[in-house]
């Protein structure tokens, strides 16, 4: 029998909007389904549906890894927090976009009914997405350590920059004045990156980019550079302190800890319907072509 992970964050109409039809489909459709705990509650609570002897999971570890998908109900955020549940399993993520903006979540609500005959029979695109990994140099690990967006260095002191000293393979790069600085996949570069000036690169490259935050050097850009690439920051810091972020998970650091970035050895695979490419996902959410003046 088929079955499928269910995993979401928050309710909203919306999503209050499409579980009960969801659920009938799967339930007509002999689709047996697994829902993670902390999202069962919410369905319980915002929904009339009884959800009697649902089989339930919490992390990575006790997830079924037979499952043919995760539904990941929310916005990108949700996402970002599903790929902490699936990690190196190779569970596929279909993303309904109950939430926002949506450049990971594009299979919006109001079509997903008509979508799963589709998602059941083998008529989807899956894009894999390059992550990144951390090494500190003080040998502690990070708990879910890779990001599918970002990994960034930022102050923690408000009043003063940070200054971060990058080097690639080795050599050395830069000494960046600024309030922090990105390491980006290009599934990343729509996000803080873009924010900070960063440019937009296809999933299917195989890059990186290096973005600086608010630099004191108007001179420094971004910097697109090959995914095989080894980057090694050092931070120096009035505070002696700053923050890693990987996506947005947080944990504060002194400056004596130095961080290595690389690749991860596994990818996330990111189901995409057959008539929603990147780009016409790019022209939606960037209302490209959209005369918005009036």
């Amino acid at each position: 029998m088929i079955k499928v992970a269910l995993f979401g964050q928050k309710t909203s109409t919306s999503l209050t909007d499409i579980i009960p039809p969801f659920i009938n489909y799967l339930i007509q459709n002999e689709i047996a389904f697994c829902v993670e705990q902390n999202f069962l509650q919410i369905l319980k609570d915002s929904t009339n549906i009884s959800f009697e002897q649902v089989e339930t999971y919490t992390s990575y570890e006790d997830l079924d890894k037979s499952v043919k998908f995760l539904f990941s109900f929310g916005g990108d955020g949700t996402i970002l927090s599903a790929t902490t549940i699936v990690r190196d399993s190779n569970i596929p993520i279909i993303g309904v976009n109950t939430g926002r903006l949506g450049f990971l979540a594009t299979i919006n609500k109001s079509v997903l009914l008509e979508q799963m005959d589709s998602f059941f029979n083998d008529d989807y695109n899956i894009i894999p997405r390059t992550l990144l990994t951390v090494k500190r140099s003080d040998g502690v690990e990070i708990e879910n350590n890779f990001a599918i967006n970002e990994v960034t260095v930022v102050r923690r002191e408000t009043t003063s920059m940070i200054t971060v000293d990058a080097y690639l393979n080795n050599e050395f790069l830069n000494s960046f004045w600024s309030d922090g600085l990105i390491i980006s996949t290009p599934t990343g570069s729509t996000g803080y990156s873009l924010s900070c000036g960063g440019p937009i690169v296809h999933p299917s490259n195989q890059n990186f980019i290096i973005t600086p935050v608010a630099p004191h050097n108007l001179n420094v850009r971004p910097l697109v550079v090959s995914e095989n690439e080894k980057i090694d920051l050092k931070i120096r810091s009035r505070a002696n302190e700053y923050f890693l972020s990987l996506d947005s998970r947080n944990f504060p650091l002194t400056t004596d800890v130095e961080l290595t970035i690389q690749k991860a050895e596994f990818k996330i695979l990111i189901v995409e319907a057959i008539d929603a490419t990147y780009f016409t996902t790019l022209r939606e959410k960037m209302l490209w072509g959209s005369d918005k003046r009036n």
